[in-house]
C-alpha cells in the first residue's frame, strides 16, 4: 500500500479526480452524456475533443523536457502551421479536395518540424540554452505567420478540413483519435524501444551519457524535431476548430499549458525521468480546470490567477524539501498519537 501512495501517478491522479468530482456535486449533469444521430455530447466529451492540441504539444514538451530542455516556440509554431495550411486552401481552387487537404497539412507540418529542428540545432549544436533558442522563435514565429497570411485573418470553407476537429467517428469526436494515435506511438516508441532509455540518460546526465557513447545530440535534436512536428499537427487541430488562421491568438500561452501538464504528470523540469501517461492524466486535469473555471463565470481575465495558484501548488508538492518537511511533520504527529494510545 504504502508504494502505491509513493507511485509518482498519484498525485496527477487524485487532482484530476477530485476536479471531476467538485464538477460532478456542484453541476450533477457535468458526467451526464447524450446520444444524438449516434453522436457522443457531454461535458467530457467536449474535454476530450478540447484537449486534443493541448495534448499534441505537451507529448513533444515531455521529450524536450526529459532531454533537460524546454520549448517555448510550440504555440508560434502552432500559428505558422496553421497560416501554411489555411494559406494553401485559400488559394486553391478546390478546397474540399482530399488532395488540397493532404499537401496543405503536409505543408503545415513540414514547416513546424524544420523549424523545430532549427530549435534542436541551436541547443544541440551551438549549445545556446533552451530557453533563449527557443525564446527567438517564439518571438519571430508569429511575424512568419503574419507575413504568410499578409497581416490578416484567413478563413476557408473546407468540410474535410473542418471535420477534424469537430466531426465525429464512430461516435466520438476525431479529434479525440488523433489524441490516441499521438498517444500510444510516443509511448511506443519511448517505452518499447531503448530510445526512452537513452533520453533519459541524456536528461540525467548528458556528459555522462556522451562519454559512454550515446550520441547526447542526435537525441537532443530529436527531441525538438518532434516537438515542432507534434506543434504541427496541433496548429492544424486549431485551425480548423476555428477555420481561420489568427497568428496572434494561435496556440497562445500554450506553452505554459503544456510545461503545467508535463509537471503535473511527475516528470521532473531537470531532465530525466519522464512519464507518458503522466502527462496525459496533467492535460486532462487542465482541460478539466478550464471548464471548471468556465462554469463558475471566472472572467477570462481572471482566469491565468487560478492556473497561477495551480503552479505554486505543484511547485511545493514537488519541492524536496517541503516533502522531507512535510514527512517530518507526519512522523511527529504519528509518534504523539502512538504516545497517547500508550498511555
Amino acid at each position: 500500500m504504502t508504494k502505491i501512495f509513493k507511485h509518482r501517478l498519484v498525485l496527477p491522479i487524485a487532482a484530476l479526480v477530485a476536479l471531476i468530482l467538485v464538477n460532478t456535486i456542484s453541476r450533477p449533469s457535468f458526467v451526464s452524456i447524450t446520444v444524438r444521430d449516434g453522436q457522443l455530447y457531454g461535458s467530457v466529451i467536449d474535454i476530450l475533443r478540447n484537449s486534443a492540441p493541448l495534448m499534441l504539444v505537451a507529448l513533444g514538451m515531455t521529450i524536450v523536457i526529459a532531454t533537460r530542455g524546454i520549448d517555448l516556440s510550440v504555440g508560434a509554431l502552432m500559428a505558422v502551421s496553421g497560416a501554411v495550411a489555411l494559406t494553401i486552401i485559400d488559394g486553391s481552387g478546390s478546397p474540399d479536395s482530399p488532395a488540397t487537404l493532404g499537401i496543405a497539412i503536409a505543408a503545415g507540418v513540414t514547416a513546424t518540424l524544420i523549424f523545430g529542428a532549427w530549435n534542436g540545432f541551436l541547443v544541440s549544436v551551438l549549445g545556446i540554452q533552451p530557453i533563449i533558442a527557443t525564446l527567438v522563435l517564439m518571438l519571430a514565429g508569429r511575424g512568419i505567420a503574419l507575413l504568410i497570411t499578409g497581416g490578416f485573418i484567413t478563413t476557408v470553407t473546407s468540410t474535410p478540413y473542418k471535420f477534424m476537429s469537430q466531426g465525429y467517428l464512430l461516435g466520438l469526436p476525431f479529434a479525440f483519435y488523433v489524441s490516441v494515435v499521438a498517444i500510444t506511438l510516443v509511448a511506443l516508441i519511448q517505452r518499447r524501444t531503448a530510445l526512452g532509455m537513452l533520453t533519459e540518460s541524456v536528461g540525467i546526465n548528458p556528459e555522462a551519457s556522451r562519454l559512454a557513447g550515446v550520441r547526447s545530440r542526435g537525441i537532443v535534436w530529436g527531441a525538438y524535431a518532434v516537438s515542432g512536428l507534434l506543434a504541427g499537427f496541433a496548429g492544424i487541430l486549431y485551425s480548423s476548430n476555428i477555420m481561420a488562421a489568427d497568428a496572434n491568438a494561435a496556440g497562445q500561452y500554450i506553452e505554459l499549458d503544456a510545461i503545467l501538464a508535463v509537471v503535473l504528470g511527475g516528470t521532473s523540469l531537470m531532465g530525466g525521468k519522464f512519464s507518458i501517461a503522466g502527462t496525459v492524466i496533467g492535460v486532462f486535469t487542465i482541460q478539466t480546470l478550464k471548464s471548471t473555471i468556465t462554469f463558475l463565470g471566472v472572467p477570462p481575465a481572471v482566469s491565468p490567477l487560478f492556473m497561477a495558484m495551480v503552479v505554486v501548488i505543484v511547485v511545493l508538492v514537488q519541492s524536496q524539501r517541503v516533502r522531507t518537511g512535510a514527512s517530518k511533520v507526519w512522523a511527529t504527529l504519528t509518534s504523539r498519537k502512538v504516545a497517547e494510545v500508550a498511555r
